[in-house]
């Protein structure tokens, strides 16, 4: 008889097994990473408490400003004793998130990477770094353009009256509108991972380029302390810039994008 030729080896590699957790084990995995996260944050706490009036010095500043270049006088008022405080407890605390930030997003990063492949898993860093780049990117541009904008326009506006703002208004309407944009600037990494596993192309956010546009309006709507038309403009145009970006991002990551490169490489 004839022998039978051995099949020649395939030259495709096997598949990359993905490694198998129990729903217990993640628990366990998400409450490990939560605790060191806790920890690290309270750290930070520790470290920023004594440099809670410096950085409330420069918070107060856009308002103060303000208020100077209307000639009303520069002060901020208290209505309760423990006011004053309780808004160095809170910018100590959001202080201490900001430094440990770095860390708890790596604690992130260690949680969902066993769900990603090896390839996928070398994004750690540019993960970390793009994340607080965006982030800080977009408070600063708040802080710098939007907020001092919009304070202007509305301590102008009703400079018939003698205003008296509270240290704990004008701190929260501070945190809406910096962390607000912050959070928002963060809209490429939510698209690279949503992408990068396949929920979202390209094509499909170009196609729906204008009611993105519509819900990133609303969104500026609701963020903007003013209602006037410029000043959400102001807060939208850099959003539809990230939109933007981010159909790049897409079409980047995409499983499928990825696999017609590697294989017109091939």
């Amino acid at each position: 008889m004839p022998e039978i030729a051995a099949e020649a080896p395939s030259s495709k590699p096997a598949p990359e097994a993905m490694p198998a957790m129990s729903f217990l084990e993640h628990l366990e995995e998400l409450r490990r990473r939560i605790i060191y996260s806790i920890i690290a944050v309270a750290i930070g706490f520790f470290l920023c408490w004594g440099y809670a009036d410096n950085i409330f010095t420069l918070m107060e500043r856009p308002i103060m400003e303000a208020l100077r270049k209307h000639g009303m006088a520069e002060k901020l008022v208290y209505l309760n004793p423990t006011e004053p405080f309780n808004l160095y407890l809170k910018i100590g605390a959001l202080a201490g998130l900001f430094v440990a930030s770095p860390f708890v997003l790596y604690q992130l990063w260690l949680f969902i990477s066993p769900g990603l492949y090896r390839n996928e898993k070398r994004y750690v860093f540019p993960f970390m770094f793009s994340t607080v780049g965006l982030f800080v990117a977009g408070g600063y541009f708040g802080y710098r353009l939007v907020y001092p904008a919009a304070l202007d326009f509305l301590i102008g506006y009703g400079k018939q009256f003698q205003p008296m703002i509270t240290i704990h208004e004008y701190t929260d309407l501070f945190l809406t509108v910096i962390l607000g944009l912050g959070i928002v600037f963060e809209l490429p990494i939510l698209v690279f991972f949503l992408a990068l596993m396949g929920v979202v192309t390209a094509g499909w956010m170009w196609r729906n380029v204008r009611y993105a546009i519509l819900g990133i309006f609303v969104v500026a709507a609701i963020l903007t302390p003013t209602t006037d038309i410029l000043n959400m403009c102001i807060f939208a145009a850099p959003m539809v810039a990230l939109y933007l970006l981010s159909i790049g991002i897409a079409w980047l990551v995409h499983p499928k994008q990825r696999k017609a490169r590697a294989e017109r490489k091939g």
